[in-house]
């Protein structure tokens, strides 16, 4: 890619196709490596980005196509979906709208509720024992239907704070199904509590 395609200054100045340093991260206090690491090399800007699942030319949308799958609650609004594939946290959840919706075009009456929904989902995934935090993120670079994910941080356990928890969750053992579906009944109930109605591994 030349640099008249890179669009804008601060990819001109990437160094594409070289690997950078790995020395800001090393060391730190929640990387999960250490010894001798590379850093892939930096790879160009794919110009049109390739279009995300619910987008035109891309994959159907996981929640519309089917709108229930994984969900443990949901009420006339939201759903939240777990167990999507193993992992090694207590919890780690999707909230996501009903209808679907970006995040932009969201309607007023959702984003009233999105806050409250985010503390009530932050404090019923603490319900679940040995759950210290409740850590939440948007990416949305894989579908685009909104969501919002949540990540139990375990108890005490200090260096899976931060932004590689997502990283500790593929590395840990992973949690035995019997488990998490008792962990997924414990916040399908902490939430039925305000209202909605736990649904599939949740009842």
């Amino acid at each position: 890619m030349s640099d008249v395609e890179r669009p804008s200054e601060y990819h001109r100045r990437l160094p594409y196709g070289e690997r950078v340093a790995a020395d800001p991260v090393l060391g730190g206090p929640f990387f999960p490596f250490e010894g001798d690491l590379q850093v892939v090399p930096l790879a160009e800007p794919v110009l049109p980005e390739p279009p995300r699942a619910g987008e035109p030319g891309g994959t159907s949308c996981h929640t519309c196509t089917d709108p229930e799958g994984y969900a443990i609650w949901g009420d006339d609004q939201w759903i939240l979906k777990a167990g999507l594939e193993p992992t090694g946290l207590q919890m780690i959840a999707l909230l996501v709208p009903r209808e679907h919706y970006r995040l932009d075009n969201l309607p007023p009456e959702l984003t009233a509720t999105l806050g409250p929904m985010i503390q009530r989902t932050a404090g019923a995934i603490r319900r679940i024992p040995g759950v210290g935090r409740t850590h939440f993120n948007r990416w949305g670079d894989g579908s685009e239907h909104f969501h919002v994910w949540f990540l139990a941080r375990p108890l005490g356990m200090m260096q899976l704070r931060g932004s590689m928890i997502a990283t500790w969750a593929d590395l840990l053992p992973p949690v035995p199904d019997e488990e998490f579906a008792v962990n997924a009944r414990t916040v399908a109930a902490a939430l039925a509590e305000v209202s909605g109605t736990p649904l599939g591994r949740g009842v």
